[in-house]
């Protein structure tokens, strides 16, 4: 599909946008440690939460949701059609985990990966919201919530008859989301990673 100069130019934006870490600027306002210091050093809401604020966590995590959401209703008002704003979807999700800023090093995109669902079908971001909750009341483990809602993505726009493009769109992010959780999936299986209720 031929993409014009002004959807390339909505796609590097979203990337960009995506790039800006919440987490940094929020300990930065609130006078907090360097999230990345802390914990698994992944620069989201869990270790924000390790600084003692759980309203510093509560930015962050909306500060991430909006960097997916905000660029494709953006996009949306400006006339985009799906694939691009899949794309755009796609680029704000590379810049949340691959900054440009931060020598690439970013977050897992979890947050992001929901505000891209509202984005896109907020009935599938409900069913994500719906999943990660009770998977997280059944096991204990965010981390495990976060892989097991997300990989559900594609299956779940498969069987709500979406389009293809959205199919691809969440099974991308999916694997993506996945393998960013690399070292949660070798803590899980060894018995070591750490539960909700006991973070610290």
């Amino acid at each position: 599909m031929d993409l014009h100069a002004i959807h390339w130019f909505g796609i590097i934006l979203a990337y960009l946008a995506g790039s800006i870490s919440s987490s940094i600027l929020i300990a930065r306002i609130f006078q907090l440690p360097d999230p990345r210091s802390l914990g698994s050093g992944n620069p989201g809401a869990t270790n924000m939460l390790r600084t003692g604020s759980k309203k510093a966590a509560a930015f962050t995590l909306l500060g991430d949701l909006l960097k997916g959401l905000i660029p494709l209703l953006i996009a949306r008002s400006l006339g985009f059609d799906l694939f691009v704003l899949c794309l755009i979807g796609l680029a704000a999700t590379i810049g949340h985990m691959f900054p440009i800023y931060y020598q690439f090093r970013g977050g897992k995109g979890v947050a992001t990966t929901l505000g891209i669902l509202f984005g896109i079908n907020w009935l599938l971001a409900i069913i994500w919201i719906a999943a990660w909750v009770s998977t997280a009341k059944l096991t204990g483990y965010s981390s495990l919530a976060a892989l097991v809602a997300t990989a559900l993505l594609p299956v779940v726009a498969y069987f709500m008859h979406l389009p293809m493009v959205v199919i691809y769109l969440t099974g991308i992010i999916a694997t993506l989301v996945i393998w960013r959780h690399r070292p949660n999936i070798k803590n899980l299986l060894a018995g070591k990673e750490s539960k909700i209720s006991k973070k610290k």
